[in-house]
């Protein structure tokens, strides 16, 4: 039987989808490598899990408080009821006492982390894809782990992956602008800036949204989009991400894991942080010049928003210098390497 791979992430409208959809992406890595992998979450909207299971996904829900006890004593028993050879775990929920129960299993366990603090993850694998990731003490409580580290561990789904590598229309010749802020867009700030972009930028740009399956708000989002007619097109939940971004000359997305699917498509991008998390990596994305940042969570983030997206629109060969500046930076095989190296510790080859 094929080796059998546990991850333990949830979604929500609070949330967001990304812990879910960067476990995705090395899931699916692993599924090319013929492993079966399977979900467990406490929390999961509909839409993600039939995604999940769509793509030939076991997903197990279980009944406890995200981070808890009961979390843990059920975690560990699907993990032991489906014979899981390892856990990957991604959330902010997820405490020490629970990492270190999770670890008493005896599983090789992975850990995605954005923070770096030096605390023990009681992780053999920890994962952070951050640009400057490689100088966080992680060593300090995780002597004995592996760590990748930086955009050449950034897990991008497969068709994502997909998208980098295939031929593009030159950035100067696309005619259409990505607004997409997240798998739930929790300051509801889409409809909004839908309605300044359509104000700021020539009647001719399309404006692609994309509304991930855990947004709340996605019925405003299309009743706000149905006076601008063939301007805008709406995608909800979408499986064609990874073109819609190889599409659009400019992108506006939360600065969370979709930066990386960006970048590694070579797109520039209006960057909005949403979350104190994101604000340092989103920092370190726009130091490297193929970005702008913007305050998602100021008064006038729609109108600001809009305005550095006009701007930058209305210069192409900004757009362009912005976007040579990828290059390199996201190569697209981040999940690929992820799941070998978690693979070499399941097979111990």
């Amino acid at each position: 039987m094929p080796p059998v791979v546990l991850f333990r992430a949830d979604a929500g409208a609070s949330i967001g989808a990304g812990h879910v959809m960067r476990c995705l992406a090395v899931a699916e890595a692993l599924q090319d490598m013929d492993f079966t992998v399977a979900f467990v979450s406490a929390m999961l909207p509909p839409a993600l899990e039939d995604r999940l299971r769509t793509t030939g996904i076991m997903v197990h829900r279980i009944d406890a408080e995200p981070g808890s006890e009961g979390d843990l004593a059920a975690t560990l028993t699907i993990a032991r009821d489906i014979g899981a050879r390892a856990v990957v775990v991604d959330g902010y929920c997820f405490g020490r006492n629970w990492r270190a129960g999770l670890a008493g299993a005896v599983l090789p366990v992975l850990a995605f982390d954005d923070t770096g603090t030096g605390e023990p993850l009681h992780s053999g694998l920890i994962v952070n894809a951050a640009p400057d990731a490689a100088r966080l003490p992680y060593r300090s409580g995780n002597p004995d782990a592996m760590l990748l580290l930086g955009p050449a561990h950034a897990p991008l789904r497969r068709e994502v992956r997909r998208a980098a590598t295939a031929a593009k229309v030159p950035l100067p010749e696309r005619r259409a602008l990505l607004v997409t802020f997240g798998g739930s867009d929790p300051l509801g700030l889409t409809a909004p800036v839908l309605a300044h972009l359509a104000a700021a930028l020539p009647p001719d740009v399309r404006i692609d949204v994309a509304v991930g399956g855990a947004a709340p708000n996605a019925d405003v989002v299309e009743q706000a989009a149905r006076p601008l007619g063939d301007r805008v097109r709406m995608h909800r939940d979408t499986p064609r991400m990874g073109q819609l971004m190889a599409e659009a000359g400019l992108a506006v997305s939360a600065a969370g894991t979709t930066t990386a699917e960006l970048a590694a498509i070579g797109t520039p991008a209006v960057l909005v942080t949403i979350a104190d998390n994101q604000i340092e990596a989103a920092r370190q994305s726009e130091a490297l010049g193929w970005c702008r940042l913007v305050n998602g969570r100021i008064a006038d983030a729609p109108e600001r928003i809009a305005e550095a997206a006009a701007a930058l629109w209305a210069d192409p060969a900004q757009r362009v210098a912005m976007a040579e500046r990828l290059s390199g930076i996201v190569d697209g095989q981040g999940a690929v390497r992820v799941a070998e190296a978690l693979a070499r510790r399941v097979t111990g080859r």
